[in-house]
């Protein structure tokens, strides 16, 4: 299995090539950029490794504690961090879950310092619902999509990466789908 330097080489390696292709489909260079730049965020920070205390996890530096469940929870390359078809979706439901989860507590406990009352749950989701709503509004669907497509790019660099190495070492490549 490469080491945190060899993933961060690949990483920087191909996000050329990813802005390459972003280019090539869209005929875009803003395309192109969102998804280098998200391709980079993919591989650097939001990769497989987060399971671990790796490289990736402690570039969150002061917001780790976001990780830690996930870290807990998930065994060190399983299928639901380091699979390819759905590991990077998870990982995004599962940060929007914890932002959620923390805003929510942050509310509360400001209510309570303050004196205020706290907001109701239909607040919160309709500040989220109306998140929606502009992105529809403004288009940023397509943008949503290349941001997904970089960063599940660049996790799955890395994925690769590690069934290279495995197979390497050992002839084996089964668990990783």
């Amino acid at each position: 299995m490469p080491g945190g330097n060899t993933h961060d080489a690949i990483t920087f390696i191909l996000t050329v090539p990813a802005a390459a292709a972003g280019f090539y489909f869209t005929g875009s260079f803003a395309a192109a950029a969102i998804v280098a730049i998200a391709f980079l965020f993919g591989g650097l920070m939001f990769g497989p490794d987060l399971d671990t205390i790796s490289r990736q996890y402690s570039r969150w530096r002061f917001f780790r504690f976001l990780w830690f469940p996930y870290r807990s929870f998930f065994k060190h390359r399983s299928r639901w961090t380091h699979g390819l078809i759905f590991s990077t979706l998870f990982r995004v439901v599962y940060f929007m879950g914890i932002v959620s989860a923390v805003l929510i507590a942050a509310s509360y406990l400001s209510a309570i310092i303050f004196a205020t009352p706290a907001p109701h749950m239909a607040d919160l989701v309709g500040a989220w619902s109306g998140l929606g709503r502009l992105s529809t509004l403004y288009g940023a669907g397509d943008m949503l999509l290349l941001i997904f497509i970089g960063m599940w790019s660049g996790a799955a660099s890395h994925t690769f990466a590690d069934m290279a190495g495995t197979y390497i070492k050992t002839g084996r490549t089964k668990g990783f789908l």
